[in-house]
């Protein structure tokens, strides 16, 4: 290191334990985003993050340590905002248009976290943290769904088993078609949001509800 730079690092100010790590998490979250999970080093997030390797692994042991609560946090975010939306009252096909808007406003607002999320959900080292992200999405889905007072009623002819199977299928057919469409509009960014909430709307609410006029009649 030279004169200047031993300089310029000591009139940095000293953070805390707590704020060094946000700090290394909000480098982290960026080298992960443009490089993804495969073509990241911890070097790189150290060079991101103007300081030594070293003082990374006095937070996070491993590569994956990091990558793992950076999904953790972002998971978390998101799945408080769909549970607030889910508290806000509204039922049937206004409370799944604004869930789904929600969840691609989240996209538009964090693209780089989004890739951290599912766009790396393919790399063996870190596939069974995303299958456990998911996992937990969809059991919020689940009981989100439950939750809905205009959600699908059990038909007399269905057991409990193969209504909470009819229900636990719709919710993974709406999520894979938001997460897929979400991975579409990262290599489309200048499609607007609403386009991607109606088009989800019109695949998903539409079938919805007709198939909850059948189970009426």
């Amino acid at each position: 290191m030279t004169g200047s730079e031993v300089a310029s690092a000591s009139a940095r100010p000293r953070l805390n334990a707590a704020a060094r790590r946000a700090a290394i998490l909000d480098a982290a979250q960026r080298v992960f985003g443009q490089r993804g999970y495969h073509g990241t080093s911890i070097d790189d997030v150290a060079q991101a993050a103007g300081i030594s390797k070293a003082l990374i692994y006095e937070h996070f042991a491993s590569k994956r340590e990091l990558h793992a609560e950076l999904v953790a946090l972002h998971a978390g975010e998101l799945f408080r905002r769909l549970s607030a939306n889910a508290d806000a009252g509204t039922s049937g096909g206004p409370r799944m248009r604004d869930g789904v808007d929600i969840f691609f406003r989240w996209v538009e607002e964090n693209r780089e976290a989004w890739r951290v999320l599912f766009r790396d959900s393919g790399d063996e080292e870190i596939a069974d943290i995303t299958a456990n992200v998911q996992a937990q999405a969809l059991n919020l889905m689940v009981a989100l769904s439950h939750a809905d007072p205009d959600a699908p009623v059990r038909r007399p002819d269905q057991t409990e088993e193969e209504y909470e199977r009819q229900i636990e299928q719709y919710s993974q057919l709406l999520s894979g078609a938001v997460q897929a469409l979400a991975n579409w509009w990262h290599d489309h960014p200048a499609v607007p949001r609403e386009e991607l909430v109606q088009r989800v709307m019109e695949f998903a609410w539409t079938g919805l509800e007709r198939q909850h006029r059948l189970d009426a009649t």
